[in-house]
């Protein structure tokens, strides 16, 4: 697949690209909070930085771009064409670094939920609803172990 820009549009393209607030995130966060839904963004204190955040619950939430996080990574890696000495271990770093995060939250006790861009992009009310779900869980299990 040859690329379509030029190699400085594509570097002004990169540049644009947010490692925080982007819209998958934003469209996310919006649909929570007209929920109802009250969170933390982007918390520093939980490693892998969680773009959302239910502290009471401990639930870190996800958004995951497919191409920062190697989406079907096995059959797209095969779509680069150009440096691929950079970009195929940059996505393999990536995607383990995702496997170590999660890894991590679930041994401190998070509940860890990731969602693809797709996704959220696709089917936001089911995204909202899944987190609905484990919040009302989380919630039901707090109770009942304080009874």
């Amino acid at each position: 697949m040859m690329d379509i820009y030029s190699t400085q549009k594509r570097s002004e393209v990169m540049r644009r690209i947010r490692s925080q607030d982007s819209g998958i995130e934003i469209r996310l966060r919006r649909a929570l909070w007209s929920k109802g839904l009250r969170y933390r963004k982007n918390y520093a204190r939980l490693p892998g930085k969680p773009d959302v955040v239910f502290l009471h619950a401990r639930i870190a939430v996800f958004c995951d771009s497919e191409f920062w996080h190697g989406y079907d990574w096995e059959h797209r890696k095969a779509d680069f064409k150009s440096h691929t000495e950079f970009w195929i271990p940059k996505i393999e770093r990536n995607v383990r670094r995702d496997e170590q995060v999660s890894e991590l939250l679930e041994k401190m006790g998070w509940r860890v939920m990731r969602f693809w861009g797709h996704e959220i992009t696709g089917g936001l009310s089911t995204c909202v609803e899944k987190i609905v779900t484990e919040l009302d869980s989380r919630k039901q299990r707090a109770s009942g172990e304080s009874s």
